[in-house]
């Protein structure tokens, strides 16, 4: 089975660790940023990353700000990202696809959806995401 590496950059710790706990339950491994910059740089040291989630309002570097470096980096411009906001409003969502976000997704969040969401675009099947992950909430 291979490990997928997901980015998750979200400055409320609390979000990024569930996230975490439930994405390892599956093949994946998390990468955690607490600001945009920080995500910015993990990229930019990282060889393989398979999907980025992340928050919109986050200190030094706005998630969209991060979005648009990712999708003008040659590297990571095909790279699926998930825009995982408390920002609910509908101008957020339509700046975020037009930056070219994969998905949008509110908080308070499922993260039974969010996890088949990302086994879904990382191409995990269903044997490889696992029973357990799959259907724990």
């Amino acid at each position: 089975m291979e490990e997928r590496h997901v980015l998750v950059a979200d400055d409320e710790a609390h979000i990024g660790r569930i996230i975490k706990i439930k994405l390892e339950q599956g093949p994946f491994r998390v990468s955690l940023a607490f600001d945009g910059q920080e995500a910015v740089d993990i990229l930019a040291r990282e060889e393989k990353v398979d999907l980025v989630v992340l928050d919109l309002m986050m200190p030094r570097m706005s998630g969209l700000d991060v979005l648009d470096w990712i999708r003008e980096n040659p590297k990571w411009r095909d790279l699926p990202c998930i825009i995982l906001t408390a920002a609910g409003e509908k101008r957020y969502e339509l700046d975020a696809r037009a930056g070219g976000a994969t998905d949008f997704l509110t908080k308070p969040f499922s993260p039974k959806k969010l996890y088949g969401r990302i086994a879904q675009l990382t191409g995990v099947s269903a044997d490889e995401a696992g029973a357990e992950a799959a259907g724990s909430e």
